[in-house]
């Protein structure tokens, strides 16, 4: 395993080893499947980080009936939020009456998320919940809530396990946070 990499200019240093990252999906997924039990929940990805979660996570998800639909959005450009989130493919499924389970690879500064439960509100699902694989409080903005928060970061940009830097290091199995 690499302990430093190199993607484009910018160097990243390991943060968090794929076993620790593991331990937290399995971890959430036993909370949902406790919590969910008596629903029949859709679980809602975030592309295109949240892609190796949401495997990684419904491998482990045990509760009948649940299903998975995706969106995509778009809110960083490099390093940096933009400020703007881009829906680039909506969500086409109803989910009036269902309880929807938001997975998101990272919560940061929320407006992903803020966006997100703006959309789904006027579709009256009966219940919307966040689970983020990797969550900033630190760096939060908007009045959001991860309901099952998997690993807590500090305020580092990160590659792996989904997150990128200019589309490279979705990849990666462990965590990298970039070098000072």
């Amino acid at each position: 395993m690499n302990k430093i990499i190199q993607l484009r200019d910018k160097t990243f240093h390991l943060y968090i080893e794929s076993g620790e990252i593991d331990r937290a999906i399995a971890r959430l997924a036993r909370q949902i499947n406790e919590e969910a039990k008596d629903e029949r929940p859709l679980f809602l990805s975030v592309l295109n980080g949240a892609f190796m979660f949401t495997s990684d996570l419904l491998k482990e998800i045990t509760v009948e009936g649940a299903e998975v639909a995706f969106i995509r959005l778009a809110s960083y450009a490099g390093t940096a939020s933009t400020g703007e989130v881009r829906e680039l493919v909506g969500l086409t499924d109803d989910v009036a009456g269902r309880s929807v389970i938001i997975l998101e690879d990272i919560v940061d500064t929320g407006r992903s998320i803020a966006h997100l439960l703006d959309l789904l509100s006027p579709r009256r699902p009966a219940r919307v919940r966040v689970a983020a694989l990797f969550h900033k409080p630190g760096a939060l903005e908007y009045s959001v809530t991860v309901d099952y928060p998997g690993i807590v970061l500090e305020n580092d940009f990160v590659v792996g396990r989904g997150l990128d830097y200019d589309g490279l290091g979705r990849n990666l199995r462990d965590l990298y946070a970039l070098a000072p």
